[in-house]
């Protein structure tokens, strides 16, 4: 069996052992998953705790779980404690590319020797976001690299991981706070992370303004960035913006003055 419809078939179990019509959220133990691929006569996977990081980021729930969520709505696999996990039913907002948004291009600011060896992954990404300081365009603040990998706890949702944390300050001098998760390749942009990072900057950092961004590569070399607002219980995309970095001398005095004029949008 491939690992997805193990996974698949353990969760899906998990669910309906649980599940009931109305129902908007329930809690389980992480040891569920070893005792349920046992009772399956499935093969436990080695790394336990890869079966939610699949279904958060890389993989879409089974249809027989996504299929009980009313519309508008979708089901998301929560850590609330150590090994523990709530899957709740939360307002749908896919954290997907707009692919019609424009591409600004921006002078590639990238040391040579890091882009002739870097990878295209996450760490690549990042890279790519400090050099270019791309969170300071996008955000309109100015921003500085704090910590990488920050892993820290939380309460009521345990150990927590942000890809890479800045610090940054307006004219006006205020402070802030900006979370920075990256995906890569097939990997997806969680509303689960983006609440782990709400939830870091209040506990950690709770007289910075909180400004999450996300980054996602898309083809060609294109970066997105997304920020989100968190209002009650939902989160949601309230800026995206697409860029492309390529060397100084494709920037043509033309392009540059076309993207002076979107200031007047």
């Amino acid at each position: 069996m491939k690992p997805k419809n193990r996974y698949s078939a353990i969760l899906e179990q998990i669910f309906a052992s649980h599940y009931k019509p109305g129902i908007e959220s329930f809690e389980f133990e992480r040891e569920l998953i070893e005792t349920v691929a046992t009772k399956l006569g499935i093969r436990v996977p080695k790394n336990i705790g890869d079966l939610i990081y699949s279904f958060r980021y890389r993989t879409a729930l089974p249809d027989s779980v996504a299929s009980t969520a009313e519309v508008g709505k979708a089901w998301i696999i929560r850590p609330i404690g150590k090994a523990r996990y709530q899957m709740a039913l939360v307002f749908d907002q896919p954290l997907v590319p707009n692919l019609n948004l424009a591409i600004t291009k921006v002078p590639d600011a990238t040391p040579g020797l890091l882009n002739l060896y870097a990878f295209n992954d996450e760490q690549a990404l990042l890279t790519r976001l400090r050099y270019n300081r791309l969170v300071d365009i996008f955000t309109g603040i100015t921003c500085y690299s704090l910590q990488n990998h920050l892993r820290t706890s939380v309460p009521s949702m345990g150990q927590v991981e942000t890809d890479e944390l800045y610090v940054g300050v307006d004219k006006r001098g205020c402070h802030y706070i900006v979370p920075v998760q990256a995906k890569a390749g097939s990997d997806k942009l969680s509303i689960v992370q983006i609440e782990q990072d709400f939830a870091v900057c209040a506990h950690k950092f709770p007289g910075l303004i909180c400004r999450p961004v996300g980054a996602q590569f898309l083809t060609g070399g294109v970066i997105a960035l997304f920020e989100f607002e968190q209002g009650g219980d939902r989160i949601s995309i309230n800026g995206e913006r697409h860029y492309l970095l390529v060397p100084p001398e494709e920037l043509t005095p033309e392009m540059v003055r076309g993207y002076r004029e979107r200031l007047t949008e």
